[in-house]
């Protein structure tokens, strides 16, 4: 078989997985546009649902809530992060090598067990569930990402830029400043993207922690389901995924994660 050959079975076999992906969301996404509240066809274009959503007090209260929980859970995350980044990549401890293997369970585990995990421990502590317990399990969860994403950009980096930069006088907060976070910036913008994400399209650790009336944006969507479907999700639906695939089509370009073109 030829390579012009292989290279067209190629395209195909990719353009193929890109429908699989993306054809349920798309008609998720066109539906929220039809007139018909069962779906029915011939298509008829209308707003109505997307209006009807924001009247919708319970659903824009939780948007809110969920967007504040992913900003602060994004700050916590970056710094402490960054921070855990900069500390392996510098400074050679004992068992040091440990702590970058456990860095890969949490990403792994599923987040039921997680979920499970987070709630027995909160109220075992006395924190119980609420805001706050929501953002330190959010934050135990994108604090990985970011480490990882962080760590992959040093990995790029010269020390011995640092090394000059203290040999002309600068000191360790200087260098810091000056050099080694100019340097990996784009790699903490991806890692903070990432972070909020995970935690804006975090259902199953909100589900567990959230109070009750108090819920996340997709504990609320997920109790809407239970009651009764209706176009208002398909269209908050849709405005979740166009604002997670933004964020994290953001975050693969600061990242690089597709390469130089």
């Amino acid at each position: 078989m030829s390579g012009a050959m292989l290279a067209r079975l190629g395209k195909v076999w990719l353009g193929l997985i890109l429908v699989f992906l993306y054809a349920p969301i798309l008609v998720m996404a066109a539906m929220s546009f039809n007139a018909s509240p069962y779906y029915q066809l011939p298509f008829e274009f209308t707003v109505e649902w997307y209006e009807k959503l924001s009247e919708n007090r319970g659903i824009l209260r939780a948007a809110a809530r969920s967007v504040g929980i992913a900003m602060v859970t994004t700050v916590i995350a970056t710094v402490l992060g960054t921070a855990a980044s900069l500390a392996l990549f510098r400074y050679e401890f004992r068992g040091k090598a440990v702590l970058r293997v456990l860095l890969f369970p949490p990403i792994a585990i599923p987040w039921l067990i997680t979920g499970t995990a987070m709630l027995v421990f909160f109220f075992g502590i006395g924190l119980g569930r609420g805001t706050p317990a929501v953002i330190v399990g959010h934050v135990a969860l994108a604090l990985p990402y970011v480490i990882v994403v962080v760590t992959a950009r040093l990995a790029t980096f010269d020390p011995t830029l640092e090394e000059a930069a203290r040999v002309l006088g600068a000191g360790g907060w200087t260098v810091t400043r000056r050099v080694t976070l100019p340097w990996i910036a784009p790699g903490i913008i991806a890692g903070a993207l990432f972070a909020f994400a995970i935690s804006f399209d975090q259902f199953v650790v909100s589900y567990f922690l959230s109070e009750p009336g108090d819920s996340t944006l997709p504990v609320v969507i997920y109790t809407a389901i239970r009651k009764g479907f209706t176009p208002e999700i398909n269209a908050v639906s849709t405005l979740i995924i166009v604002v997670s695939m933004a964020v994290m089509l953001v975050a693969a370009r600061f990242s690089n994660f597709g390469g130089e073109r």
